[in-house]
């Protein structure tokens, strides 16, 4: 059963999040409601605790109303990236895509993200791009990839045993 989908069809089932994240200059709010516009406060907040950036929050001064500044100059490399994740989050696609985008962030914190897209983006594809093993040890399927090319894949453990790149 073949379905022809357009542009719009597979850009609207895809949330990227780039290594570099993009904010506006705008409040952490309309930052977040980028990745569905007419998301609730309650969404917002979800998909705040999903991208583990509950406790930052709630330190801004004003919340979700607190201006970003200029490509989010006032706050840290790790709170844009948190805040791009839950932009991702809320948009609830079919496809998850975190293109290196939790470098910025401690393991702690990274585990923590990791355990809540595990949990609740269960029926979805999700693709964790990195170069910290932390953060694909529990994936499904690992692909090693060396210049283009893929070197070694399978789960952690199998990759464990094979004794290349990756163990």
């Amino acid at each position: 059963n073949y379905q022809h989908l357009d542009d719009n069809e597979v850009r609207g089932s895809i949330s990227y999040v780039p290594q570099d994240n993009i904010l506006f200059s705008r409040s952490v709010r309309e930052n977040i409601l980028f990745g569905k516009p007419d998301a609730t406060d309650s969404e917002i907040l979800d998909a705040v605790e999903l991208a583990s950036f509950t406790e930052d929050l709630s330190r801004l001064e004003d919340g979700l109303d607190t201006l970003v500044g200029e490509r989010g100059a006032s706050i840290s490399g790790g709170q844009k990236q948190r805040i791009s994740i839950a932009r991702a989050l809320i948009k609830d696609a079919e496809v998850l895509i975190l293109d290196d985008s939790l470098s910025a962030v401690d393991t702690k914190t990274e585990q923590a993200i990791i355990r809540n897209i595990k949990e609740n983006r269960k029926n979805k594809t999700n693709i964790i791009v990195s170069h910290r093993l932390s953060a694909v040890k529990n994936a499904d399927q690992i692909i090693v990839m060396d210049e283009g090319k893929i070197t070694e894949r399978g789960t952690h453990d199998e990759l464990m045993n094979e004794h290349g790149w990756y163990n």
